[in-house]
């Protein structure tokens, strides 16, 4: 929903099927299902190197890791005229208590890299991760030569936080990562009533 030019999260049950997380001008939102087995298989296999499953097996794992926010959540960026799916955004290793962070994985699909979806839908992203949610903070690991993605973060005030050597096991061995952070207070957003999980003291 927009109003006054600005995104505004979708007022809808969010655990439906195929309902819509929040709306930009140009994408929507949502949760991944088995139904999307077959068009995000074939986006993966038009695309490259991408670290996302390309069999239906694998797929099937894929989704079952996610469970609506618990300890992780998969998300589809879609055209919001097609409904097309434009890339995927997972929310990966949710951690509660004194830690309230998620781990940011995301990958734009061919032929829609490039042309501003992702960071669109990041937007999204990050608005459903701090006001439903109830993050504090989120994190993205990038690869220091993988430019496209560091200026996703950066458009979006995510802050480099360092670099780790050996930090995520990829294509068969260990890689170093930069580190980059958002919180919901640097992005302007701030729930009206804390996590349940999160300590009074």
């Amino acid at each position: 929903m927009i109003e006054n030019g600005e995104i505004e999260p979708a007022k809808q049950t969010a655990g439906a099927p195929n309902v819509d997380l929040g709306r930009s001008p140009r994408v929507a939102l949502r949760r991944i299902t088995s139904h999307d087995q077959d068009e995000f298989l074939e986006g993966v296999r038009a695309s490259v190197n991408l670290n996302l499953p390309a069999t239906p097996e694998a797929f099937q794992a894929f989704i079952n890791r996610f469970d609506e926010g618990r300890s992780a959540e998969g998300l589809l960026v879609c055209l919001g005229d097609t409904g097309a799916i434009a890339g995927n955004v997972n929310i990966n290793s949710i951690i509660r208590g004194r830690f309230q962070s998620g781990s940011l994985g995301y990958a734009a699909f061919v032929p829609y890299a490039g042309r501003g979806y992702m960071s669109e839908g990041l937007g999204l992203v990050l608005r459903h991760a701090f006001e439903e949610l109830r993050l504090h903070r989120l994190e993205a690991q990038i690869r220091p030569e993988n430019q496209a993605s560091i200026k996703l973060v950066q458009r979006h005030g995510f802050r480099y936080e360092g670099y780790s050597p050996d930090l995520l096991f990829i294509n068969g061995a260990w890689r170093g990562h930069g580190r980059w952070a958002l919180t919901n207070d640097m992005f302007g957003v701030v729930p009206t009533a804390p996590h349940p999980t999160l300590p009074n003291h």
